[in-house]
């Protein structure tokens, strides 16, 4: 009699791990610019993969997806933007984490909308403090700027990034959670937990 893999095997969880990265990465390129925000910030839904690994396994798993992502989109489009992608990673880290996290602790709705409203506040001020110390400042050097001054930055972390990342968390998890809502026996059957 042949093995089976079953849903809980390392082997498993990679597999899925591998393909919600790749999805993530294909989803990335689907995008749409907000018309009151600047047309660099453009809205996505590449995290919600994520948020499914990160759900049916654990954090890692999510962060994973996360990695993964970055890599292929920086692959496939042959380093046109390595600030933006590391920007995207770590604002898919600072919201994905918090989601996985709670629900990987206490596994409930609950937790899922807490981790969701946790999640995009922490994207959104850990994206405001990285962009005026690193990424603004790297983008100015990238581009050969002249050197942004604290106001032009604050402008720009206040006017567009902030308000950005606040409405892609709000969008990103509406559309989880009603997801996570209608799935959730099995996200926990094909997660084995």
């Amino acid at each position: 009699m042949a093995k089976t893999i079953f849903p809980n095997t390392y082997l498993y969880q990679f597999l899925i791990i591998a393909l919600m990265g790749a999805i993530s990465a294909l989803i990335m390129f689907l995008n749409i610019p907000l018309p009151f925000l600047p047309p660099n910030l453009r809205l996505d839904i590449s995290d919600l993969p994520a948020l499914v690994a990160g759900v049916m396994f654990n954090p890692v798993a999510g962060i994973a997806v996360i990695a993964i992502k970055n890599l292929l989109h920086l692959a496939l489009t042959a380093a046109y933007d390595p600030i933006g992608v590391t920007a995207n990673f770590f604002a898919g880290l600072f919201y994905v984490f918090p989601v996985t996290f709670l629900y990987y602790k206490y596994r409930s709705k609950k937790s899922i909308w807490s981790g969701l409203i946790l999640g995009t506040i922490a994207m959104s001020a850990a994206m405001a403090v990285l962009n005026y110390f690193v990424f603004l400042p790297a983008y100015s050097w990238f581009m050969g700027w002249e050197v942004l001054s604290p106001s032009v930055k604050q402008n720009t972390i206040l006017a567009g990034i902030l308000p950005f990342n606040l409405i892609k968390g709000t969008f990103i998890g509406i559309i989880f959670f009603i997801l996570f809502i209608r799935l959730k026996n099995w996200f926990e059957k094909k997660g084995g937990t």
